[in-house]
């Protein structure tokens, strides 16, 4: 049986895909670890919680050794509108950090995943229907990090052998887990504010084109690009992937059809506006759907009307 290592598992993905994957592997089989405890008694009690910091590699041996890991998913990140305010920190986590599992996955004889995400592209990037294999400059130090993390992790599978897999993730979109500094977290708070007050003022142009997606998509491509044959992953580090793409203004619109009392404003923040200014409009997902038959199975409507049902249940 797998023995699996979560980094991050608190945040926005690491806490979904814990639950998921210890539904599949087994509670006891799957290892969350973050540098915080959860709030979450379903992610606290369901299985073994380490802390784990991953930028200090006494921590993850001890892990590795205590539980025999065999998998790892490195979700531990510093996200985009925060690594603008703190670059140094975004670095030391997102670059030292990966070195550390990556050598851990070395040493252990791992498996790993490592997320990347449209903000590994730059300005200079084809912005509609971005190639697979294109220039990639991105101009934020999290989009620096990305690319770099993308670059080492093809190192280490074509040096030492590492089975090293990961996406390039466009927004996402969750009702289960707070917005934790992303570029893109308008398209969740869009869902909260609405629904509670019918209005919101969000910090991106109404205009603003860019690759979404929903989480359980997201924690699918995951599952689907870990479990595939690896010797047809011709782009392993990263493949682009995608199921839809939006403006706020559209988004409001479909939200409208659920509440139709909903009034969107914008107030654009130039930090967060720069950053998704950089991002392509939309990406060719190609390659991962020839290589291990990716596809989402949820389009915008289908999103919109199951995050307004989650959201209400929620916040009953």
């Amino acid at each position: 049986m797998k023995k699996i290592l979560i980094t991050g598992a608190i945040g926005q993905i690491g806490s979904e895909i814990t639950v998921v994957l210890r539904k599949i592997y087994g509670e006891e089989n799957v290892i969350a670890t973050d540098i915080r405890m959860p709030s979450d008694l379903q992610l606290r009690d369901s299985g073994p919680f380490e802390f784990l910091d991953v930028t200090d590699e006494h921590h993850i041996t001890r892990v590795m050794q205590q539980y025999k890991i065999d998998t790892i998913y490195h979700m531990a990140a510093i996200l985009s509108a925060i690594g603008e305010t703190r670059p140094g920190i975004a670095w030391q986590v997102n670059m030292g950090g990966l070195y550390n599992m990556l050598e851990a996955a070395r040493q252990y004889k791992c498996k790993m995943f490592f997320p990347s995400s449209i903000g590994a592209f730059g300005p200079s990037t084809p912005m509609d229907c971005t190639p697979q294999l294109t220039i990639m400059r991105p101009e934020t130090m999290y989009g620096v990090t990305k690319l770099s993390g993308e670059l080492l992790s093809d190192y280490y599978f074509k040096k030492f052998g590492v089975d090293t897999r990961s996406v390039r993730f466009p927004g996402l979109i969750s009702y289960e887990t707070e917005p934790g500094g992303g570029t893109t977290d308008y398209a969740v708070e869009i869902f909260f504010e609405a629904i509670k007050h019918a209005s919101y003022t969000c910090y991106l142009r109404n205009d603003c084109s860019l690759d979404m997606m929903y989480m359980p998509d997201a924690v699918k491509a995951l599952i689907d690009l870990m479990e595939a044959d690896s010797s047809k992953l011709a782009n392993r580090n990263a493949y682009n992937v995608t199921a839809m793409h939006f403006t706020p203004e559209i988004l409001a619109a479909e939200i409208r059809k659920h509440i139709p009392e909903f009034k969107i404003s914008y107030s654009v923040d130039p930090v967060r506006q720069a950053i998704a200014d950089s991002w392509p409009n939309s990406m060719d997902d190609s390659a991962a759907r020839s290589e291990w038959n990716w596809k989402p199975n949820y389009d915008q409507a289908a999103m919109v009307n199951d995050m307004i049902v989650k959201i209400r249940q929620k916040i009953k």
